[in-house]
């Protein structure tokens, strides 16, 4: 998947600004793409040039100016097409992944303080999420949402954040656990 796949899905509900875009990706779509706000825009010209978006000046009288885009129909076509095509399994490339693999050869303090940090950080988009997925159904519950919402999409995506950084939370937990419990039986040996 490039960028721009990302971007055309993001532009699917509603004509979003440079900005408007980097906070949903942000929030929503970082949970299966990460971009940084200068990727995003120069991804949109990009897109622009190509016409798989289309773009509008709207006039602002206390700000500057900002620009609009939306998906054309070829930009359609292009997630269509992009949709039709085989999917790799995706895989993991983390880091602190790496460090635990280390484990029983270096200082496992700095290990769990790493470990701790990663799973409030998931704590704290768990809650984020847990809002958008309220946010998204309104007043219906998640079994009405998912039969008879207008748009899923997000919603799945969303689902599969959160069940991503629960098992993060929880992994880090363990290993934190696990880490502290081997210390201390190899101090009273």
């Amino acid at each position: 998947m490039a960028l721009r796949h990302a971007v055309l899905a993001a532009l699917l509900d509603e004509e979003l600004s440079g900005y408007q875009l980097a906070k949903v990706f942000d929030l929503g779509v970082a949970n299966f793409w990460h971009a940084l706000p200068q990727q995003l825009y120069a991804e949109l010209t990009k897109l622009e040039k190509e016409g798989l978006i289309a773009g509008r000046e709207v006039v602002q009288d206390t700000r500057p100016n900002k620009r609009l885009f939306q998906v054309t129909d070829a930009g359609l076509a292009e997630l269509e097409r992009f949709t039709a095509t085989a999917t790799k399994p995706s895989v993991i490339r983390d880091d602190l992944l790496v460090k635990v693999q280390a484990a029983d050869h270096v200082d496992s303090e700095a290990l769990v303080a790493q470990l701790t940090e990663r799973a409030g950080f998931a704590e704290a988009k768990i809650g984020l999420l847990d809002a958008l997925l309220r946010k998204m159904r309104g007043d219906r519950s998640e079994e009405e949402f998912l039969r008879d919402g207008e748009r899923i999409g997000p919603y799945l995506t969303c689902l599969r954040g959160l069940a991503f950084e629960r098992g993060n939370r929880d992994w880090c937990e363990r290993t934190v656990a696990v880490l502290r419990e081997r210390r201390a039986a190899h101090a009273r040996r």
